[in-house]
């Protein structure tokens, strides 16, 4: 008898995105998954992290292609407005999707 040998599936874990898995960005990316775009003090001050920690965890994320940063001034005031991409949103609700399936939801 020939002894079949079985590969059971991977488990859904490995599907989750490492750029979306940090909280940080993931708390990024449900902020920027409500709205269009959103300015650099308000999704800082949404998620509550400081100025540093919000510019390193937006590089992350720009390196990625999940979001775009747009800087311009209004007035004499430099303004950064941050949204997400297609690719980012699509990373975002593929990340959402394989949560609630290891989550059995």
């Amino acid at each position: 008898m020939k002894e079949q040998s079985e590969n059971p599936a991977q488990h859904p874990r490995h599907e989750l995105s490492e750029v979306l898995h940090q909280p940080v960005r993931f708390s990024i990316a449900a902020a920027l998954s409500r709205t269009e775009t959103m300015d650099f003090k308000d999704l800082r001050n949404a998620i509550q992290v400081s100025d540093s920690v919000l510019s390193k965890q937006l590089s992350a994320l720009e390196k990625a292609g999940y979001i775009d940063i747009k800087k311009a001034f209004v007035g004499k005031f430099p303004r950064t407005s941050v949204k997400l991409t297609a690719s980012g949103t699509q990373a975002w609700e593929q990340h959402l999707a394989t949560l609630r399936l290891i989550a059995g939801g």
